[in-house]
């Protein structure tokens, strides 16, 4: 069996269940009986509650429908797998050979799972003040990277594009051009068209990724996104 008093080192909680911890990193690939999913859907629901407490207490003065596009960017799938990767949890999970193959250390809903998992796991062990700073510090780069418009390029982009009250064909038109690699990891190319304006394409390792992408691109060739 794996060492995992690294990884306990690394998340600042001794647990007294290992089994628990090592639980939170199985994969239904390696074991579909004791995998990490149970372990998931709780730690969503503790994550939830973090991020609303913390987003509340940090802005006093926002009104509700800023805090929940701020809660959405934290609590969405990139944001889990991206704090799965700062506190370094790829190198210990636990997957099939086939999935190992594959690159499912890398792949973001294995990453964003095995997080909401190991939020489960130290809110059982340790309680939620466990959770809280396991949280609190392995999302404190995305916290500071909040913006004052939470809004994506596609919903920034159809906005602007129905404030022109031109009819209702003059929404953006997204159509995919392209589709390439492996089907672990496809990358998509789109591309999003406004009637009377320029066309742009995007890139991304999904279909909503790549339409993200494009409407960026057309934004900043309308001069309406600042980075």
């Amino acid at each position: 069996m794996t060492d995992l008093s690294a990884l306990q080192t690394r998340l600042g909680h001794g647990f007294k269940d290992a089994a628990l911890l090592r639980r939170a990193l199985t994969h239904a690939s390696a074991d579909s009986l004791g995998s990490n999913e149970r372990l998931e859907f709780l730690g969503d629901r503790v994550l939830g509650l973090v991020l609303a407490e913390r987003l509340h207490a940090l802005y006093p003065l926002e009104p509700e429908g800023v805090l929940a596009l701020k809660f959405n960017a934290l609590a969405r799938k990139e944001a889990c797998a991206a704090a799965a990767e700062a506190a370094g949890l790829s190198e210990d999970l636990i997957l099939a050979n086939a999935e190992e193959g594959s690159g499912g250390r890398k792949k973001a809903v294995i990453l964003a799972g095995a997080c909401e998992a190991i939020i489960a796991a130290l809110y059982l062990d340790g309680g939620y003040e466990a959770a809280r700073q396991f949280i609190e510090r392995f999302w404190s780069d995305q916290f500071e990277a909040l913006g004052a418009d939470m809004r994506d390029p596609k919903t920034q982009l159809q906005e602007w594009a129905q404030g022109r009250k031109r009819g209702p064909r003059d929404a953006p038109v997204y159509k995919q051009v392209r589709r390439e690699g492996p089907d672990h990891a496809p990358r998509f190319s789109v591309e999003v068209s406004v009637t009377g304006e320029d066309s742009a394409i995007g890139e991304g390792s999904s279909k909503r990724e790549a339409e993200q992408a494009a409407a960026k691109v057309l934004l900043k060739r309308l001069k309406l996104w600042n980075e």
